[in-house]
């Protein structure tokens, strides 16, 4: 393993660090970023996965020497055009809220957290290793947690 392999490893492993980091703030332009920063982790993962550069893939009359392989390049681009339509969509959510709210922080589920304040309060909190999915047992609804 040489240098490059290392400081490629190193960088792929901050921006995956980063990107994560952002996306478990409160921020959406910050969870939008951090969206960003695991796109470009993952093309570069990619690519550094793909191995060392070769010769071109179709080369006319030698096909003895060691090829490029075009799969990590194809995947790259796939992964470029992927989180570029999802980022347009990401901030487009992120100006539609700032909009709406005039701020852009991700507010608590009020709903969620009086459900769970509820199951807390009752106790039955069985968990999903015995399947419920409302508070009960056998996973039909009383209408308490509604």
């Amino acid at each position: 393993m040489n240098s490059v392999d290392v400081t490629m490893a190193l960088v792929v492993g901050g921006l995956f660090t980063a990107g994560f980091h952002l996306m478990l703030q409160r921020s959406l332009m910050r969870i939008v970023f951090g969206f960003i920063l695991l796109g470009h982790g993952t093309n570069l993962l990619l690519l550094v996965v793909g191995g060392s550069p070769g010769r071109p893939p179709v080369v006319q009359g030698e096909g003895t020497a060691p090829t490029a392989d075009p799969l990590p390049q194809a995947m790259a681009l796939t992964a470029i055009v992927i989180t570029f339509g999802l980022t347009v969509f990401l901030v487009a959510l992120a100006y539609r809220s700032w909009r709406l709210s005039g701020h852009d922080e991700v507010r608590d589920d009020l709903e969620d957290r009086r459900i769970g304040t509820a199951r807390e309060r009752a106790g039955n909190d069985p968990g999903p290793e015995h399947g419920a999915v409302d508070g009960t047992t056998d996973g039909t609804t009383d209408g308490a947690d509604r």
